[in-house]
């Protein structure tokens, strides 16, 4: 039941052509079961494992995820800091380069068009990620917003893109390298070579959407050579470490982030959600909090953060019995009262029992009881701290 509950929960049915990751070849051979996901065929979990055992797998070893259907850009240019600074509150000077920091794409009332990873390669030189589902609306909001600016050169492209997730990451890929990875925090980025991939230059990034520690290695797969050896790499990694490493699909890397407490775009995030309801207001560093920061949405940000005036906040939200969904509505202890409603839930296979992330009345506070409407009953839940499993990120 729960494989069928997670599988319809988050891919849709769509018939539509979908595009294949390079490390497509992989899953089928490994018996992933493939499912249409942001216009890609991606594995939700394969044939020899279950989806909790994946997530536990991944919590005490080392899970491989092809997030190859993500979007890569590049910025470069004197005015790729100014566009950047402008569709994002980032505070690029405050980024070392060769380091990354997670933020959000901004529509003019300070709602988030997506989240993404931005990564400092120079001073005029960035690289981002963005969410495989947001593709077309991301590109065309981006090109948009930099027609106002001259020097400054946007570009996509694909490749092959692997988190390396679990705590015995750096174990594993520390075989394939001779730089040393125990230098590489959380955050920090690098170019090296690996081993089996030909010479070819990868971009490592200490990160991951997970809350264990590991690694997100972008690989060159523009040719059919290069495409070979990512495949290679993948199956080397499986096949030479078996009781360490096991591919992991998408059901695990949902319930792994929600336990972490990580938004997913359409969930919690979204066009008419701004980054202070979403409990994000980390993103938005001092240095832009003055009325002089003109990035977008940045009156209406900048007041909810001044007067706090915003009346919901993303939160977590803990129960027994059926797991709350998408959608269901929350009420007061006494069910009398509406008081929000579920973006994403699963039952957790580290904690036991349910975890969901909800916006609610910011009135409601942390340990208070709850009702949710699931399956046409209200049943009890408590607002609980996010996040539920604490992160092991590696930092110095």
């Amino acid at each position: 039941m729960l494989r069928s509950t997670i599988t319809r929960r988050l891919y849709g049915t769509s018939q539509n052509v979908l595009k294949k990751t390079p490390l497509y070849e992989a899953h089928v051979e490994l018996g992933g079961k493939m499912v249409p996901y942001a216009g890609f065929e991606m594995p939700v979990l394969y044939n020899s494992q279950s989806h909790i055992d994946s997530h536990n797998w991944v919590r005490s070893k080392v899970g491989l995820f092809d997030v190859s259907h993500m979007l890569q850009h590049k910025f470069s240019g004197k005015d790729s800091i100014a566009l950047l600074q402008k569709i994002t509150p980032i505070d690029l000077s405050l980024l070392p380069i060769n380091s990354s920091s997670l933020s959000v794409l901004l529509n003019d009332q300070g709602g988030v068009i997506d989240d993404c990873i931005i990564t400092k390669h120079g001073d005029n030189d960035f690289y981002m990620v963005t969410n495989a589902g947001c593709r077309e609306k991301d590109v065309n909001f981006i090109k948009s917003e930099a027609e106002n600016f001259n020097d400054l050169k946007h570009n996509t492209f694909e490749s092959a893109l692997l988190a390396i997730q679990g705590p015995k990451s750096q174990q594993v890929l520390q075989n394939f390298t001779n730089e040393d990875l125990s230098k590489i925090y959380f955050g920090q980025t690098k170019f090296l070579t690996l081993s089996p991939l030909g010479g070819a230059q990868i971009h490592l990034a200490r990160s991951g959407y997970t809350g264990e520690d590991g690694f997100e290695l972008s690989i060159p797969s523009s040719s059919a050579e290069e495409t070979k050896n990512s495949l290679s790499f993948f199956n080397t990694l499986i096949h030479e470490y078996p009781d360490l490493v096991k591919p992991i699909g998408l059901a695990a890397r949902d319930s792994l982030r929600l336990e972490a407490g990580m938004c997913l775009y359409g969930h919690e995030l979204a066009e008419d959600i701004t980054p202070i309801e979403a409990s994000l207001a980390w993103l938005i560093p001092k240095t832009r909090r003055s009325e002089d920061s003109k990035f977008n949405g940045s009156s209406i940000i900048l007041d909810q953060i001044k007067n706090k005036s915003t009346t919901r906040r993303r939160i977590g939200v803990s129960s027994k019995g059926p797991s709350p969904r998408e959608g269901n509505k929350i009420f007061n202890e006494t069910g009398s009262e509406e008081i929000g409603y579920i973006t994403s839930g699963s039952p957790s296979p580290t904690l036991g029992g349910n975890v969901a992330q909800a916006y609610i009345d910011k009135k409601h506070k942390i340990g208070s009881n709850i009702k949710i409407e699931i399956r046409g009953k209200k049943r009890d839940g408590i607002i609980q701290k996010l996040p539920f499993v604490p992160s092991k990120l590696y930092k110095p």
